[in-house]
């Protein structure tokens, strides 16, 4: 059920609805114990009662309230309002990157700074051990000063140090990652992810790489008409040229977006 403007979740006020997805809806709210605006996750009712979405969603709070970084958004507080539960974080005005996008690609100059942002925030989230999962336009906020903050840790997971792939503990892991590829979002998923096989933070830079060439090209890396069609085409089909969409893009910055959209992780 949507929460209506005067709800009171503690010392949290709605007064306005900011966006829904899978998990639940994001409003923004009024801190009248510290007096600021904030945007508070609501788990969706019917997810709260399930151990599994709960425990993700706690996770998300978990994983970002770790961080400490410009382009991270900031968690503040995470709590139980009733049977509600909530995740209080930094409010952030702007537009989402996609809502960007919608207008075609992005000139050169306004692209490197934006994606020089995204680079170091993923860089600190994977330096904590972080790996996001679900990077995509829609999980990146441009503040109305240009400033990018990456949302929703959602789907965020601890790196181990090691794994030992013959190990009962490694098949787990393998399941807990084949659990996040369905919960992944398709267009923007690597290699490993589409395929069910074990993760580090190079499958972040996969997405990022998709996400670069939407920002270059206006296109989706890998569309195609059926979800199956598109993890078969991250899996084994390359993209058009960036240089074949958009001749105007340098080619440093071609090589780079080929870089990250090689499908071996050690390339």
């Amino acid at each position: 059920m949507t929460l209506q403007p005067g709800t009171r979740l503690g010392h949290y006020e709605i007064t306005s609805l900011l966006g829904s997805g899978g998990m639940g809806e994001v409003y923004r709210a009024k801190d009248h114990k510290l007096g600021r605006d904030v945007a508070i996750k609501v788990l969706r009712e019917e997810l709260a009662s399930d151990p599994e979405r709960l425990r993700r969603f706690e996770q998300e709070a978990r994983s970002a309230s770790a961080l400490n970084h410009p382009n991270i958004i900031t968690i503040y507080d995470i709590g139980k309002h009733e049977t509600t539960p909530y995740i209080a974080m930094e409010y952030v005005e702007g537009k989402t990157l996609r809502e960007m996008l919608s207008e075609g690609p992005l000139p050169t100059k306004k692209l490197l700074q934006l994606a020089t942002q995204i680079a170091e925030g993923l860089a600190k989230a994977h330096s904590a051990g972080i790996i996001h999962r679900d990077l995509k336009p829609e999980n990146l906020m441009v503040t109305s000063d240009g400033y990018v903050k990456i949302l929703d840790f959602g789907l965020a997971k601890l790196m181990p140090d090691a794994v030992d792939y013959g190990s009962e503990e490694a098949t787990v892991t393998r399941e807990l990652t084949r659990a996040g590829v369905i919960l992944g979002t398709v267009g923007y998923m690597s290699p490993e992810q589409a395929s069910g096989r074990p993760l580090d933070h190079r499958s972040d830079q996969f997405s990022f790489g998709s996400i670069l060439y939407e920002m270059a090209t206006g296109e989706i890396a890998f569309k195609r008409e059926t979800a199956a069609q598109m993890l078969a085409a991250i899996i084994e089909g390359e993209p058009e040229p960036v240089a074949k969409v958009n001749p105007k893009i340098s080619t440093h910055l071609r090589v780079i977006v080929e870089r990250c959209l090689s499908k071996d992780p050690a390339e």
